[in-house]
């Protein structure tokens, strides 16, 4: 076992920064409980490791609004505890430049005003983040939770630390090699068909190189990760937002992202990436905190037809 503590050095919102790593209520490596800890397993290059982070209470009069917030304190277990402690700073938004964002339509003011303790967060680890953006893609976030959750159980390992400690189901995602020993039914009964997981397999073995993107500047990062065939700019960008924090790594190619940009921004019920990126160049530099904060407002057009159906491929 290790500990650290770091304290922010303004407002904080810890289970709100992190939120972004968890893939669903029931992601077997991210877990926050009720009495407000959070969990989270993770791969380091040195090896496994759980860790527990929890935030004390903010001094009387500050927290998550305009005052100081009250520490964090973490607790690791396993190969990979001291390599995550020695990155903390850098998970919980320590490195990320909030006060370069200036607001400037009234719904993401609101958003940002209440808001402020949220930071970008940086893993530091590409393929954590990398595998379950390529789950989800061209379906719904739904059952690309379904899918990251099977495989996990099915082929992860218990997350280090002592029984009764540790929350029960907590995983560390498999290794390169086992991800690659899959076999061809278990990723269909995980919901992921056959392009999505040979996107995954050709990421596994050029792993050692994706991770060195973790380290790039955004434009040679996206290039990096877009070399693998089966990865765009949308996975690219929804992998180095959490890999590497980056504040304008906007998400291109999503189905819904550019009708809420376009409804919160301009009351425009249709949009498409090109509207989106106009309606987000005021942001240049911070697109990706802006679309956080629009999808933290919650502002979307009015639906004009039925949800779809979606299929389950494990069933058919």
């Amino acid at each position: 076992m290790a500990e650290r503590t770091w304290r922010p050095d303004g407002p904080y919102d810890m289970r709100r920064s992190l939120e972004v790593m968890g893939r669903g209520a029931r992601d077997p490596a991210l877990m926050a409980l009720r009495d407000g800890t959070v969990w989270r397993a993770s791969r380091t290059p040195e090896g496994p490791a759980s860790v527990r982070l929890r935030q004390t209470p903010a001094p009387a009069g500050a927290g998550r609004g305009d005052g100081p917030a009250g520490e964090v304190v973490a607790t690791a277990w396993g190969p990979g505890a001291e390599w995550l402690l020695r990155r903390l700073p850098d998970l919980l938004g320590a490195g990320d430049r909030p006060d370069d964002f200036v607001p400037r339509h009234a719904p993401v003011a609101d958003v940002w005003r209440r808001h402020r303790g949220v930071r970008l967060i940086r893993t530091g680890l590409v393929m954590e983040s990398l595998i379950p953006s390529v789950l989800e893609q061209k379906i719904t976030v739904e059952e690309a939770f379904r899918s990251w959750r099977r495989l996990l159980l099915r082929f992860g390992e218990p997350a280090p630390g002592p029984a009764g400690v540790v929350p029960e189901g907590l995983r560390v995602m498999p290794d390169r090699r086992t991800w690659s020993l899959i076999p061809s039914w278990e990723w269909h009964r995980a919901g992921v068909d056959a392009k999505r997981s040979a996107t995954i397999l050709r990421a596994v073995r050029l792993a050692p190189r994706l991770e060195e993107a973790g380290a790039m500047p955004l434009d040679l990062a996206i290039r990096r990760l877009c070399a693998v065939p089966g990865v765009g700019p949308w996975t690219a960008a929804e992998t180095l937002q959490r890999s590497n924090g980056e504040p304008d790594a906007v998400t291109v190619g999503d189905l819904h992202l550019p009708s809420q940009v376009g409804w919160t921004l301009a009351g425009e019920r249709e949009a498409d990436d090109a509207r989106m990126l106009a309606l987000l160049e005021p942001y240049a530099g911070q697109r990706y905190r802006a679309t956080r904060l629009i999808r933290m407002a919650g502002r979307r057009p009015p639906r004009r037809e039925p949800r779809r159906r979606h299929w389950d491929i494990a069933r058919l």
